[in-house]
């Protein structure tokens, strides 16, 4: 039995073979064979991938940034309230410069975003550090700005807009525009229009290719190739569509009616509204005895012809001088002329005079 046993487990064993190890270098050899295949794999996968920045996140942060810029200045001009009047207007190209430049210097210069770019979730990226590392995957990646970016940002936005605004108000203090003027002064007036269409012109220009492209929304982040993306990839907009949606139609009907308001007549609006009034019956006669232009006493009266109503000289010529087809207020008839109220015979005016 022993035998039989040990008989059959040397034919079992001797139908196995026996594995050799590999040799040494056979690692070096595969990765040999490997590495071009893995070449072409990586350098196909190294093209830039485009980003899509919102646009309009983009113009909600400038917007956001002038307004909180005009608070600034808001809250600053209630401070010197109690000086000099007109001392601060005098002084308005520094202060926003001043503001402008606190903005800048606790915002970019220090890697943060302005507070217009920080409620969009947008930050500041240097493009060129970008496009020279080759590979991007999404807006968070890439350096911020350098040094020389943003003292070139500091320089255009603040001391730029500062020396353009000042070099504007002496221009026209100095009235270098006039005929009257030295040749030299009216050069001087033409070359600033013309830089100032030219900078409308390709600002104008870099807006179109923007919304072409969602690069750059102004002139000066073009030249400097500071782009702005996205800073979180889990923040949503600050502002929401429904603010956003109200503030747009406010600014829109208050717009519509400061251009609407100087055309209307308040006087025949008040007319209108006159009948309806409670207690228009006992205020009647004494209506009839103020002037309808300034609702006061009239110091000088005179009437309007044909209708007779009485008015202030000075309410009534400055009306009848402004409109030539000047209405009484009280009965919308056409004022012809003007008479001297008191004493039987007067000097009666006309319109045209």
């Amino acid at each position: 039995m022993e035998r039989q046993t040990l008989a059959s487990s040397s034919s079992s064993t001797s139908g196995i073979s026996i594995i050799s190890p590999p040799p040494e270098d056979a690692w070096i050899t595969t990765y040999q064979k490997l590495r071009p295949q893995w070449q072409s794999l990586s350098s196909s996968n190294q093209t830039v991938i485009p980003i899509e920045v919102s646009r309009v996140n983009q113009f909600d942060a400038a917007r956001l940034d002038i307004e909180m810029s005009a608070m600034l200045k808001e809250q600053l001009v209630k401070v010197f309230s109690l000086m000099k009047p007109g001392m601060l207007f005098q002084y308005e190209p520094e202060l926003d410069a001043f503001l402008e430049f606190l903005i800048w210097r606790f915002s970019i210069w220090v890697d943060k975003p302005t507070p217009g770019n920080a409620l969009m979730n947008l930050r500041y990226r240097d493009e060129h550090a970008v496009e020279a590392r080759g590979k991007v995957r999404t807006g968070l990646e890439g350096p911020g700005l350098t040094v020389f970016q943003k003292i070139g940002y500091c320089i255009a936005m603040v001391g730029g807009q500062y020396i353009w605004a000042r070099l504007q108000s002496f221009s026209a203090f100095r009235r270098w525009g006039d005929t009257e003027q030295r040749s030299l002064a009216r050069r001087a007036w033409f070359l600033m229009q013309r830089i100032e269409g030219f900078y409308k012109a390709a600002s104008f220009g870099n807006l179109l290719i923007f919304l072409l492209t969602g690069r750059y929304r102004s002139l000066i982040e073009r030249v400097l190739r500071a782009r702005l993306v996205y800073g979180s990839p889990n923040m949503n907009r600050a502002v929401s569509f429904e603010y956003m949606n109200r503030q747009l139609v406010w600014n829109e009907f208050s717009e519509m009616l400061l251009l609407l308001l100087p055309l209307l007549n308040s006087s025949s609006v008040k007319n209108f509204l006159r009948p309806f009034s409670k207690n228009s019956s006992s205020n009647l006669e004494g209506d009839e005895a103020l002037c309808p232009i300034c609702q006061a006493t009239p110091t000088t009266p005179f009437v309007a012809l044909p209708c007779h109503h009485r008015y202030c000289y000075y309410c009534l010529r400055t009306r009848c001088s402004a409109t030539m087809s000047f209405r009484c207020p009280r009965c919308s008839e056409p004022v012809i002329a003007m008479q001297r109220h008191w004493g039987s015979v007067g000097n009666i005016i006309t319109q045209k005079e």
